[in-house]
C-alpha cells in the first residue's frame, strides 16, 4: 500500500503511515490513535518505500475524513484556544506556580489534556475541579520538562533552523557535559545551550564517533612504554585519527591509532592499580517525577482524598529535591521515601546520634613555669 506522511497540527512533525491508493497531499483522513479517531493531513506522498524504513507494518488510515469531521476538527482548534485562555485565567486567580504550555481536545471531546511546566510540585486540586465543571469532560493536568515544551511550542536555535525536536526528533537521548569536553567544545551556557536551556540534543549526534576514538586512543598526559622506547602522549586529533607523542630524545612524532597499536604499548603500573581497585555498583536510575493528574466529572470526589500526596511535608521534600537536582540538569524527583534517610559511611541508615568530638587533652606545663 502506498505510504503517506501525516501531521496532526501545523509545523509539528511528520508521521508516516500506508493507506488507501488515490489520497493527495492537503486532504484530511481519520487514523486509530491511543486517543480512539483522530484527524490529520496528508503533508507528503503517495511514496512505495521509505529510506531508513524499519520492518515493522505502518499503521494505516482509517478513510478519507468527510466535510464534517474537518468542522469538528476545527472546532476542537477552536475549542483548544478557548480553554488555554480559561485555565490561564484561573491559574492567575489561585496564583499557582505553574505555566501551561498546550491543551489537547480529542476528537471525540471525551477528554481534554493541559500540558504544563512548573518548578516542583503545586497543589493544583482546585484548579481541576475549575475544569471539570467548566467543561464536564475528563480533564487531565500533565506536567512536562523544558524540552518537552520546546518540541511542543517550536524554536529557532542558535544555528538558525527549527529546533530539531520540533522537526523530527521524537526521542530525547540523555546528554552530559562530558559530552562537550570530550569534544573540546568552549563550556560556555550560551553557546552549549539550547532554547529550553538545557544542553544541546546535537551534542549527541557524533558522541559514537567520539566514544569509538577515545575508547582506542591512550589517556593524554601518560607515560607508556613502547617498542621504540617510552614515550608520552601529548594530543590526539580525532578528525585526523592520530596521536601527537613525545619520545624519549624529545622528539615530538605524530602516529596514527593504527601506528600506535602496531607498538605495543602498556603501562604496568596502571593494570595493578585497576586490579587493587574494586568497581563501584552502579547507582539506581531516578526516575523524572513528573505528574499525571486525571478527573472527571464523576470522580472530583477522589481528589480529596489526596491530601497526603500534597501535604505541605510532601510539597517541602518535593521542593528540596528540585532545588538539588537543578543543577544536574534533571528533573525533580517526587516518589516517595526517596531521599528522606542519611547514610553513614558504610551505606547503612545512620542511627541519628550526633557524633562525640575528640577533646584534645591541654599540655602539662612544666611545675617551674
Amino acid at each position: 500500500m502506498p505510504i503517506y506522511g501525516l501531521r496532526f497540527r501545523a509545523l509539528g512533525q511528520t508521521n508516516y503511515y500506508s493507506g488507501p491508493p488515490g489520497l493527495e497531499p492537503g486532504q484530511h483522513v481519520l487514523i486509530e490513535a491511543e486517543q480512539g479517531h483522530a484527524l490529520a493531513l496528508i503533508v507528503s506522498g503517495p511514496a512505495h518505500n521509505l529510506p531508513g524504513q524499519e520492518s515493522e507494518p505502518l499503521p494505516s488510515i482509517l478513510r478519507l475524513a468527510s466535510p464534517d469531521d474537518v468542522k469538528r476538527g476545527e472546532a476542537n482548534e477552536q475549542l483548544s484556544k478557548e480553554a488555554q485562555v480559561f485555565c490561564r485565567q484561573c491559574i492567575r486567580q489561585r496564583d499557582l506556580d505553574m505555566k501551561l504550555v498546550d491543551v489537547e481536545v480529542f476528537f471525540d471531546r471525551s477528554k481534554l489534556i493541559f500540558y504544563f511546566t512548573a518548578p516542583s510540585r503545586i497543589d493544583f486540586r482546585d484548579l481541576v475541579k475549575d475544569l471539570v465543571r467548566e467543561y464536564r469532560a475528563r480533564i487531565e493536568l500533565r506536567q512536562i520538562g523544558v524540552r518537552h515544551e520546546t518540541q511542543m511550542v517550536g524554536a529557532v536555535g542558535n544555528c538558525g533552523m527549527v529546533c530539531c525536536c520540533r522537526r523530527y526528533l521524537r526521542k530525547f537521548a540523555p546528554v552530559t557535559i562530558r559530552m562537550a569536553k570530550e569534544q573540546n567544545l568552549f563550556l560556555n551556557p550560551a553557546k552549549i545551550s539550547g532554547i529550553c536551556g538545557r544542553l544541546l540534543c546535537c551534542l549527541s549526534y557524533e558522541q559514537d564517533n567520539y566514544d569509538h576514538f577515545h575508547k582506542n586512543c591512550p589517556r593524554l598526559g601518560k607515560k607508556y612504554q613502547t617498542d621504540k622506547g617510552p614515550m608520552k602522549v601529548l594530543r590526539a586529533n580525532m578528525f585526523r585519527n592520530s596521536l601527537a607523542v613525545l619520545t624519549e630524545t624529545n622528539e615530538e612524532v605524530e602516529l596514527t591509532l593504527e601506528e600506535w597499536q602496531a607498538l605495543s604499548p602498556h603501562r604496568p603500573e596502571a593494570v595493578q592499580c585497576a586490579q587493587t581497585q574494586p568497581r563501584q555498583a552502579p547507582k539506581p536510575q531516578i526516575g523524572d517525577g513528573l505528574l499525571v493528574v486525571s478527573a472527571a466529572p464523576d470522580t472530583l470526589d477522589h481528589l480529596d482524598t489526596m491530601d497526603e500526596f500534597f501535604s505541605q511535608d510532601a510539597l517541602a521534600s518535593s521542593n528540596a529535591n528540585n532545588s538539588r537536582q537543578e543543577g544536574n540538569g534533571r528533573a525533580p524527583n517526587h516518589s516517595a521515601g526517596d531521599g528522606g534517610e542519611a547514610h553513614g559511611p558504610d551505606g547503612q541508615g545512620d542511627s541519628g546520634k550526633p557524633r562525640r568530638k575528640r577533646r584534645r587533652k591541654p599540655h602539662s606545663k612544666p611545675e617551674n613555669q
